[in-house]
Parts: structure tokens; sequence; C-alpha cells
């Protein structure tokens, strides 16, 4: 439905026919590591997310899954090669 509260005339997916559904009847704004992602819109009332309707508790335990400004980098880890074995292997 389209939200009455906050940021008026956009989809929410919180809103019902009784009002916003979420905890405390409203979103909350972003905190600072949302700062340049691409989901932050501003509003006449302040900053806010438009995927989420509480933004701290997506930075709570490390990044946030929806932010397009992190970038997550991936380790691999070298498998040990047996030596002996490898000889083997090769020598076929």
């Amino acid at each position: 439905m389209i939200c009455e509260t906050i940021r008026k005339g956009s989809e929410c997916a919180f809103m019902t026919a009784k009002g916003c559904g979420y905890n405390g009847g409203h979103c909350y704004e972003i905190v600072e590591a949302c700062q340049g992602c691409s989901r932050a819109v501003q509003l006449s009332t302040g900053w806010y997310c438009t995927a989420c309707p509480e933004p701290a508790l997506k930075w709570k335990r490390g990044n946030c899954n929806l932010a397009t400004h992190v970038t997550n980098t991936v380790v691999t880890a070298k498998a040990k090669v047996n030596p002996l074995k490898a000889s083997k292997r090769a020598s076929r």
C-alpha cells in the first residue's frame, strides 16, 4: 500500500488500512553507515531507506545486506596439496 505516515506517496510493505504496522508505527531515519547508499532517499522529514524501515537493525551485526555502497570481498583459501600425491598424479 501507499505510505501515509512518513514516506508519503511511496510504496510500503508495512502499511495497512489501519495505518503503519511496523514496530512503533513509523519508519526510522538512516544511520551514518548508510550514507552513500543508493537506497537512501531524502524526504521532507529527513533521510530514509527505501528497502528497510529500521536501518540500524541491519547494521547491528556487521554490514547491511541491502547496502549498495559496500563491497564484500570473498577470501578463498588455497587448498594444501600433498606433494607425494601430486607427483603420482603428474606421472600418469
